[in-house]
């Protein structure tokens, strides 16, 4: 027996990057009602134009600016994880509780990564 395609796997061509990007504005509306992806989108704000007064070279900026969406980007998918996991039930499993744990891991490396680069860069800018 053989499934029917979901409607947007039948697009093709232009359609169907215009339906991507429509797709990809519903996740980042999805991902605002988490409160941390909520706060660090907030940070990011406060964040993304300082990587330019605190970045000495465009690469130390692209570093600066990389690791805030990373982390970002990290948390989209670990919320995406979660979700995923709780479309099973809400029932106590082991794998659940691996994948979980394992995406929060994800996101912790991440920030300690991002909080690394920004704290070299910021005693970097305090030295001159």
């Amino acid at each position: 027996m053989t499934l029917p395609l979901p409607p947007q796997k039948s697009q093709h061509g232009l359609k169907r990057v215009w339906n991507a990007f429509f797709y990809s504005l519903e996740g980042l509306r999805q991902g605002w009602h988490e409160p941390a992806f909520r706060q660090e989108a907030l940070l990011s704000i406060v964040m993304l134009p300082a990587a330019f007064w605190v970045g000495q070279t465009w690469v130390e900026v692209a570093l600066l600016i990389g690791t805030v969406l990373m982390v970002m980007v990290v948390e989209l998918l670990n919320t995406g994880i979660e979700t995923a996991m709780d479309r099973f039930g809400p029932e106590w499993n082991a794998f659940t509780k691996r994948a979980k744990d394992m995406g929060s891991a994800a996101v912790m490396i991440s920030l300690l990564f991002c909080a690394g680069v920004w704290g070299t860069a910021l005693y970097r800018w305090s030295a001159l």
